[in-house]
């Protein structure tokens, strides 16, 4: 079984962070040890017992006089109690939703705060796809869903705390300030921050995803959670086969969401005939959206390759250009691999009928029609 506590750093700069106790046990000391300002941004915050230990530590560096913002997704936090919302504002923390799902005027559905972001004084932060609740932290009978986030200490966290403060208060742009994105941590380590925004023209995780598929000379592995790639990342992972290059996919045996990974299942046969490896995670609900290639390469963040992520949502990746972190990341994900379903078009055929395929197919063409109306309506609101 792999042991996901076992965090590894390459430098004091940059650490891998896993979902479980790792990544809430940072997050508390991350918020008690804060003195000036915290900026949480967070799709998902429930009010479980996980919730409520992190309400608990902000309410405490509230006390401490400690700036606190707070910013949640007005769709993915939508069952957030209005009680403790007052109750967080009466003890001193500034909260409020992001594209809330109802209000005066409208009913918005679609562009989202997709991002997980966490920042301490402009010293520290935690950046991943691992939200606030009980399933990503697990208990003593349920393990926590698997996911990733990495821990970034000193200079690298003072643009992601920018960038917090620019979209809590609504910055529409920095004038002809450009933030600083990229960071050299030590030799042979560059670290970059990488959003997505589409409507804001910002494409830059699913540009870095194309860009390092087509040119990776070895070695591909994703995990993909809700894996139902545009055109761009099929071409690209095809031509990668077609150069032999080995690809390899960790998906979801168990998903939250049904009908995606009915969706995704559609697309397994395509996936097989270009020669890429297929595993499917049954250990814990897959949540994971990270990647490396050639053991160089590593991009861990809350980006989906959906056309959710790349058109409907913000959201924010870490790319490390590191051969000491992607080998050893690698190295993990090859032993996340070894505790797989390996799907091969021998057993995919024994086990799909043509109800399955049927039902496959169904899914597929509602995802994406439920994509494109999700995505297509921010459009027409944000140029109206």
């Amino acid at each position: 079984m792999i042991k996901t506590n076992d965090s590894f750093n390459i430098s004091n700069n940059l650490e891998l962070v896993y979902s479980g106790e790792d990544y809430f046990s940072r997050l508390e000391a991350i918020i008690r040890e804060a003195q000036f300002q915290i900026h949480l941004q967070m799709y998902l915050f429930e009010n479980d017992a996980t919730g409520k230990r992190i309400v608990n530590a902000l309410k405490e560096a509230a006390l401490r006089k400690v700036e606190i913002y707070v910013l949640l997704d007005g769709l993915g936090s939508l069952s957030f109690p209005s009680e403790l919302q007052k109750d967080l504002k009466y003890s001193g923390v500034n909260i409020r939703f992001f594209a809330p799902l109802f209000s005066t005027y409208t009913f918005y559905l679609g562009r989202r705060l997709h991002r997980k972001v966490v920042v301490a004084d402009a010293k520290v932060a935690l950046v991943g796809g691992i939200n606030i609740a009980d399933k990503y932290r697990g208990s003593a009978t349920e393990k926590p869903w698997l996911d990733y986030a990495v821990q970034l200490n000193g200079e690298i966290a003072k643009p992601l705390q920018q960038l917090c403060h620019d979209l809590y208060f609504k910055k529409r742009q920095l004038g002809n300030k450009k933030i600083k994105s990229a960071f050299n941590i030590q030799q042979n380590t560059t670290v970059r921050i990488l959003q997505n925004d589409w409507l804001k023209g910002k494409n830059e995780i699913c540009d870095g995803y194309i860009k390092s598929i087509r040119h990776a000379k070895k070695e591909i592995i994703i995990v993909g959670s809700y894996f139902l790639p545009g055109i761009r990342i099929i071409r690209a992972l095809k031509k990668a086969s077609k150069n032999k290059v080995v690809i390899k996919l960790i998906l979801s045996g168990k998903s939250d969401l049904p009908l995606t990974r009915r969706a995704t299942c559609f697309l397994y046969g395509k996936l097989l005939s270009y020669n890429i490896e297929l595993f499917e995670w049954n250990e814990s609900v897959l949540h994971g959206k990270v990647a490396v290639v050639d053991g160089n390469w590593s991009t861990i963040g809350s980006f989906n390759l959906n056309n959710l992520s790349s058109y409907g949502s913000l959201e924010m990746n870490v790319e490390i250009l590191s051969e000491t972190f992607s080998v050893r990341f690698q190295t993990h994900l090859n032993e996340i691999i070894s505790q797989c379903q390996s799907i091969t078009p021998e057993s995919l055929k024994t086990k799909t009928t043509i109800m399955t395929k049927f039902i496959n197919l169904m899914a597929y063409v509602v995802t994406r029609i439920v994509e494109l109306v999700v995505t297509y309506t921010p459009y027409k609101r944000f140029y109206n």
